[in-house]
């Protein structure tokens, strides 16, 4: 099996909060998807499913939704061409058993899990990404014709990157997170 570079991948996978106007070719979006349905979840679940908005009028509407007008966050969404939005399915039920008998919600989990394959699909064909929990959820449902009962995981934005750079990391070190054989401080 020929070896990919996966933490090179990593490396290059960032949130973007600057968009060009360059449209996303529906191959993509398509390929981003793919990996998302070939996440692994809890039981094989697969509690998700995906919205893609990329009409500019109804994109612009879900954008509105996730910018908050007292907090500076998630104004940069309008300049993304396309947003995935993933809705929480309902699991089966190994994984609805799991969940109450370990009290985890595994359905969290696993879109988690989905939404990263689909960011790192979207790095792979030079697209960049960012995730949002931070939405009004209910306008959104609303708008999207959700049903009431579902919820909305999360929100990616999805586009070409306005600038090309890559920002260094900033993350904790190895040895401030890493506990060999017992958790220690």
């Amino acid at each position: 099996m020929k070896k990919i570079d996966f933490l090179e991948l990593v490396k290059k996978r960032q949130s973007i909060r600057g968009y060009s106007d360059k449209q996303v070719e529906k191959e993509k979006i398509d390929r981003c998807l793919e990996a998302g349905r070939l996440a692994p979840s809890a039981c094989n679940a697969q509690p998700w499913s995906f919205i893609v908005v990329d009409d500019p009028e109804l994109k612009n509407q879900v954008a509105d939704l996730t910018a908050d007008r007292l907090l500076p966050l998630n104004h940069f969404t309008k300049q993304a061409p396309v947003h995935i939005v993933i809705v929480i399915e309902k699991a089966n039920l190994t994984s609805k058993l799991g969940s109450v008998i370990k009290n985890k919600f595994f359905p969290w989990i696993d879109i988690g899990i989905a939404a990263e394959h689909i960011c790192l699909q979207a790095t792979s064909e030079g697209l960049g990404t960012c995730m949002l929990g931070w939405f009004k959820e209910k306008k959104v449902k609303k708008l999207l014709n959700v049903p009431d009962k579902k919820r909305i995981g999360l929100i990616i934005t999805v586009g070409y990157p306005k600038k090309e750079e890559i920002r260094q990391k900033k993350r904790k070190a190895l040895a401030d997170i890493v506990h060999i054989n017992t958790y220690k401080r």
